[in-house]
């Protein structure tokens, strides 16, 4: 590196108002050329160090950590980064900024770091000197460790050898004179039994051994009482660890293997720091236990039964709310995996798969009143969701609603619970009234979707799609009930003005969206696909000065399917509304193999130029 340009980097280095942020900044230097670092690794490996200390909670620390991550890119020492079709926050450090990095932590001999540089071997004993801190050898193709390679390296605290995939094999003993180790990242390594030495290292705080797909034994922690991260996830262990239950200083517990397991009981209530606990679909655990642990903030877990779930709702601190849960509760198809450990954004969610509902009425499922998104999976015997659950009506900040593959469901709600008083006018606290997504898809009892008496409760719904509900006649319309009690007025209006986006697919009875104008003035997107017998689409366009209608601003494009239904059959609230939207038109072209076939979307000559652009790129890469 030129002088110059040290000392110019130097001094931006030297200019952070923090010793905090700069040992932030040095750390990134860790990690090889390039590399997309996810901000919430590195915030935790922060707290790990120590670097970042005296937080109460790991909510508050990890606010701490996106603080100052976002002050380091503010003054361009990092740079913001995305990965392709991944919605997760990263950061990158620029290469000169790194060698300056480096330089500044070999000025005291305190780090060796050979991170992507293609190493097919340790490096040679005269590199592992006693003065070294921490040593980054990760995302190499290191293959073995052998008893030969012995460091004495006191001073050690920080060794990464994570992201050698091809590691199968270390020696018991490389870490016999490794005592003052304190962090030790082995993920995503093909080592299929941990050397018995690991017990010894008394200092160790953190371990790391998750996506080690051929791990299959893990000597006793009992004495690794310092402990206070363990990483487990994605390994082939068939049982936990022996000593489990002496790690009382753990904040953090990730575990999951690809076997079915049951989490053993009276370890957990040990755990009584724990303030993280993940788990995989496959293990099991049990509620109370888990409703004991008190400093609990963020839960992943799989109850296989609802009372279980029901258990740890009761048993929990009702006073102290989880920042994040993702919680499965029900019998697990091989789907649902995805679905579990899926990328939604929402931090409070519950999946409900496979719950067999009791027709005597007295199955009820609770939910944290704080819940975000609720899934609901194959539930077949329900014919509502008050069978399920009564207590969602009262879920004000549900924000997704995802209704999948339950045959016998008929209506949404029951409408009796509202019908005998007039429709109410919107409110901050009413049923649904946090709704912004709303999916139905699969249910093939279900004909009429939205009660009218819903519909003032949705103003913050943003995106609406129903797909492959075979006996689905009507999207919004009365019930029975309704009908039956509708005064001389009918309804001829709706307004939904947060509305972007509506998907109907594969609904071959639907003969109407609603029987009543609607207003969406937020429109971006109308897709209706294999709907042949609906003739109708009620939404109303806004109207210029002179009287003929205009599309929303908003409004993107329009998709339907097949081209000579909509050209033919479809009509507008409008008469001219068809004209007005012509530009917004596209129409989809199916392969007739698949059932769940692909799509492409014919768009304007300068779009397919455009696609043939982006598939020779694909194909030249």
């Amino acid at each position: 590196m030129e002088d110059e340009v040290f000392r110019l980097l130097r001094f931006s280095y030297d200019q952070l108002d923090d010793l905090t942020l700069q040992q932030c900044l040095l750390y990134c230097a860790l990690f090889p050329e390039d590399h997309i670092i996810e901000r919430d690794d590195l915030i935790n490996y922060l707290i790990d160090e120590g670097i970042m200390k005296g937080m109460r909670s790991s909510q508050a620390a990890f606010d701490e950590g996106h603080t100052m991550l976002n002050k380091l890119e503010n003054v361009c020492l990092l740079e913001s980064a995305k990965k392709m079709f991944d919605g997760g926050r990263y950061v990158k450090m620029h290469d000169l900024i790194r060698d300056m990095a480096i330089q500044i932590q070999q000025e005291n001999c305190q780090i060796m770091v050979k991170a992507g540089v293609q190493l097919k071997e340790l490096p040679d004993a005269e590199e592992w000197t006693e003065n070294l801190v921490r040593v980054s050898l990760m995302c190499n193709q290191i293959e073995k460790i052998p008893s030969s390679h012995s460091p004495r390296c006191p001073n050690l605290s920080t060794l990464f050898l994570c992201d050698n995939r091809l590691l199968r094999f270390i020696s018991d003993s490389f870490f016999m004179q490794l005592h003052g180790l304190k962090l030790l990242n082995l993920s995503r390594t093909s080592i299929q039994k941990l050397p018995d030495s690991i017990s010894d290292l008394v200092t160790l705080t953190t371990l790391l051994l998750s996506h080690c797909y051929s791990l299959r034994d893990v000597p006793s922690l009992r004495e690794l009482r310092a402990l206070k991260r363990l990483d487990l996830f994605k390994t082939e262990l068939e049982n936990m660890p022996q000593g489990m239950e002496c790690l009382s200083n753990l904040w953090y517990l990730r575990f999951g293997s690809n076997g079915k397991m049951e989490f053993p009981s009276g370890i957990l209530p040990e755990l009584s720091h724990l303030q993280v606990f993940v788990s995989s679909a496959s293990i099991k655990v049990k509620g109370k236990e888990l409703g004991c642990l008190r400093k609990l903030e963020t839960l992943k877990c799989h109850f296989e039964g609802h009372s279980d779930f029901v258990e740890f709702l009761r048993s929990r601190d009702q006073t102290k709310s989880l920042s994040i849960y993702r919680i499965f509760v029900g019998l697990l198809d091989d789907e649902d995996y995805s679905v579990m450990w899926g990328t939604s954004s929402r931090r409070k969610i519950v999946v409900l798969s496979n719950l067999s509902i009791n027709g005597d009425g007295d199955f009820q499922v609770m939910f944290p009143n704080d819940i975000q998104e609720l899934d609901i999976i194959k539930c077949n015997d329900a014919t509502t969701l008050c069978d399920i659950s009564s207590v969602i009506m009262f879920a004000t900040k549900l924000e997704i609603l995802n209704i999948r593959k339950c045959s016998n469901m008929e209506s949404l709600v029951l409408s009796s619970r509202f019908y005998s008083a007039p429709l109410p006018l919107p409110s901050s606290n009413c049923t649904f009234s946090g709704l912004k997504e709303f999916y139905f898809c699969n249910c093939m009892s279900m004909k009429k979707l939205l009660p009218l008496v819903l519909l003032p409760n949705l103003k913050n719904l943003e995106k609406l799609v129903v797909e492959e509900c075979e006996k689905m006649e009507e999207i919004i319309g009365p019930t029975d009930e309704e009908i039956s009690s509708s005064s001389s007025n009918p309804i001829t209006k709706f307004i939904l003005p947060k509305l972007k986006s509506l998907r109907l697919k594969y609904l071959p009875e639907l003969k109407s969206i609603c029987g009543a104008k609607v207003i969406c003035d937020s429109l971006e997107e109308i897709k209706v696909d294999t709907c042949e017998k609906l003739k109708r689409i009620p939404i109303c366009l806004p109207l210029l000065e002179n009287g003929q209608p205009s599309p929303p601003l908003s409004l993107q494009n329009i998709v339907a399917y097949p081209e000579e239904w909509w050209d033919s059959v479809v009509e507008w609230e409008h008469p001219n509304a068809k004209d007005v939207l012509l530009p917004f038109q596209c129409f989809s072209a199916k392969s007739l193999v698949a059932s769940h076939s692909f799509e492409i979307e014919i768009y304007s000559p300068d779009r397919i130029k455009l696609l043939r652009f982006f598939f020779f790129m694909i194909k030249i890469l």
